[in-house]
């Protein structure tokens, strides 16, 4: 029982350091900064789930075509320094 009092102590923790960085973020960078900032961590987020799926990928065709997302997030994300 200890344990799970413990790992919502945690949780909350986590949620409040999170709101706290949010809030010092918005207010020292610009609406075009957040919105990139917000845009990388979409294309990182899809970058490792395509890695993922093409770990676990066996189908040739599959994997071509997971490669070639990869190929375009990455291009994406260049594009974004």
């Amino acid at each position: 029982m200890a344990r799970g009092w413990e790992s919502k102590s945690v949780e909350e923790q986590i949620a409040s350091a999170e709101s706290e960085r949010a809030s010092r973020i918005h207010e020292t960078r610009t609406p075009e900064q957040i919105r990139r900032l917000r845009e990388r961590d979409v294309l990182l987020l899809s970058r490792a789930r395509v890695l993922k799926d093409l770990e676990a990928s066996r189908a040739p065709r599959h994997r071509r075509i997971l490669q070639a997302a990869l190929a375009d997030l990455d291009a994406k994300l260049a594009r974004l320094g």
